[in-house]
């Protein structure tokens, strides 16, 4: 089994991110407050979402293509699940923090997640097709 170069490079840049977004929602708590909980603070609420959708989304995609990466799949598909989840990642932060109902929030929010849905679709399908 070759070592997923490709994912561990990208692992590396979704750490710092998950380091950038952990740094704002401590942010948040402090100037809201509300070490524990969201204190009832929106900005708050916004950036506790971002960083669990996150943490509920990237580490298993981040896997499944590790997977891929490791059992052969193409350089070029994993290069670009990669790529696209990471564009979809870096979409949904400003598609979660744009006013409720904008067109930023329809424009942003809504495609990130499908596409980070569509990449783990995609990956799970690879590792089964396999």
């Amino acid at each position: 089994m070759a070592f997923p170069a490709l994912t561990a490079f990208y692992g590396g840049l979704f750490g710092i991110l998950f380091l950038i977004l952990s740094v704002r929602v401590s942010v948040a708590r402090a100037r809201a407050r509300a070490h524990h909980g969201d204190g009832g603070d929106v900005s708050l609420q916004r950036w506790i979402r971002i960083h669990a959708n996150f943490t509920e989304y990237v580490p298993l995609t981040l896997l499944l293509i590790g997977l891929g990466e490791s059992g052969g799949a193409s350089a070029q598909v994993i290069r670009i699940l990669l790529i696209v989840l990471l564009a979809a990642r870096l979409a949904h932060v400003p598609g979660m923090l744009a006013p409720e109902g904008s067109p930023q929030q329809y424009a942003l929010r809504a495609p990130a997640i499908m596409v980070t849905w569509g990449v783990l679709l995609a990956a799970s399908i690879l590792l089964i097709l396999r």
